[in-house]
């Protein structure tokens, strides 16, 4: 006998249907809370990373001293939640991850970063982190989003040390 696509799809809600209700379909239970800080964990570790590499702990990524947070303080108009977007020095949509390379290759004229690379990752996660609670606009190089607040001058949870400029 030969189901069509409505026999099919109604046989499929049932038997799922049948599944709950029998006790045999349970969801999974959510993450424990230990489970849940270790991720928080490892995100800030990686967010931490960022920001040393944001601000010239990577001496490859410039040849003329200046570092991402020269231009980007706190990660400011770097507004990785508007990416993809149409960049006119690529003359295309870009990513990115592709746009912070050609920062770091051109007016830092360093070496770029491996795209898939930790280093990478990590001044994304630093720039996202920054970003968090922003809506996610792809659009337009003209397009920028209202400033991050940032607490202490580091953009996440700090006690600050009172000394100096940078109180990281």
């Amino acid at each position: 006998m030969k189901m069509t696509t409505k026999g099919m799809m109604g046989a499929a809600v049932a038997g799922v249907v049948s599944m709950t209700l029998l006790g045999t379909a349970q969801a999974r239970q959510p993450y424990s809370e230990e489970f849940l800080a270790l991720q928080e964990q490892e995100l800030l570790e990686m967010v931490d990373k960022g920001y040393a590499i944001w601000h010239g702990s990577m001496p490859s990524t410039t040849t003329i001293g200046l570092a991402c947070a020269n231009c980007h303080p706190d990660a400011a108009a770097s507004n990785p939640q508007t990416f993809p977007k149409y960049m006119p020095m690529f003359g295309r949509v870009a990513g990115w991850r592709e746009m912070s390379n050609w920062c770091i290759e051109n007016p830092q004229r360093g070496e770029p970063l491996d795209i898939a690379g930790e280093e990478m990752m990590a001044i994304e996660a630093y720039a996202m982190y920054l970003h968090r609670g922003k809506p996610i606009e792809p659009g337009l190089v003209t397009r920028q989003t209202t400033p991050v607040a940032v607490q202490h001058g580091t953009g996440y949870p700090r006690t600050p040390s009172g000394i100096g400029y940078d109180t990281k």
